[in-house]
């Protein structure tokens, strides 16, 4: 092997690169800086009036500061909204709660379930469904409850203990004369006792992406767990 060619990478780094060299590799690579951006605050930077053919580093970086500070200003807004939004759920399934363990019968408590929670929780409609194993499906007298046939809900929730659905038509079986204008769901699995046929609890809204996949589900998975206890209490059910 030549000894005048360098081979390992201490030799490249103590040769002195001119000017030119530098310049050239730079040409070859137009993004190395935007890749280095640290790079910038070891430079001497040229000023603005060298001419029109001299890149002016400095408004570069002035840019470059104003889209960071841009981003950093979006990301905040982002958060704190987010933020507001969880703290504004939180408040509404607290709400909620204090309703549903106030109610002084197991009427009181099926109407706050089906009417009340729908203001509380800004939603339009909401129904609680129940599956029979009779094929003859009763006509219910409570408002706001559903009859549906054995195994519907299973087709409905696949093995899901919660679905929250956008961009959707409301189905007649969950809310009735309310369906159509139902365009995203909520719906919630309530699981009362081995004894107990399956329900859910639907919550629909008009507005087609008020439920989607992803939203946190904490807050009504613990609405959910207090729903199941106050069944068990009121229908003494173990």
């Amino acid at each position: 092997m030549d000894e005048s060619s360098p081979d390992t990478e201490s030799d490249l780094i103590s040769q002195k690169l001119t000017e030119a060299q530098v310049a050239q590799f730079l040409l070859d690579h137009p993004d190395f800086l935007y890749h280095n951006p640290h790079i910038y605050e070891a430079l001497t930077l040229p000023k603005p009036n060298l001419g029109k053919n001299i890149a002016n580093f400095q408004s570069y970086l002035i840019d470059r500061l104003r889209q960071d500070k841009s981003k950093a200003l979006e990301t905040a807004r982002d958060v704190v909204e987010t933020a507001r939004h969880n703290m504004n759920n939180q408040s509404r399934i607290h709400q909620s709660v204090l309703k549903l363990l106030d109610c002084p019968s197991f009427e009181d408590f099926i109407e706050c379930l089906t009417f009340d929670l729908s203001t509380v929780l800004d939603v339009d409609i909401t129904s609680l469904v129940v599956e029979i194993e009779d094929d003859k499906i009763p006509h219910s007298t409570i408002p706001g409850v559903r009859i549906v046939p054995n195994g519907t809900i299973g087709q409905w929730m696949k093995h899901h203990t919660l679905l929250m659905q956008p961009d959707i038509g409301g189905l007649e079986l969950i809310y009735g004369a309310g369906h159509t204008l139902v365009r995203s769901q909520l719906l919630l699995k309530i699981n009362i006792s081995p004894t107990t046929p399956p329900a859910i609890l639907a919550f629909g809204s008009r507005n087609p992406q008020q439920f989607h996949a992803g939203q946190g589900s904490e807050q009504i998975m613990f609405l959910a767990k207090v729903i199941e206890a106050q069944f068990k209490s009121w229908l003494n059910a173990n």
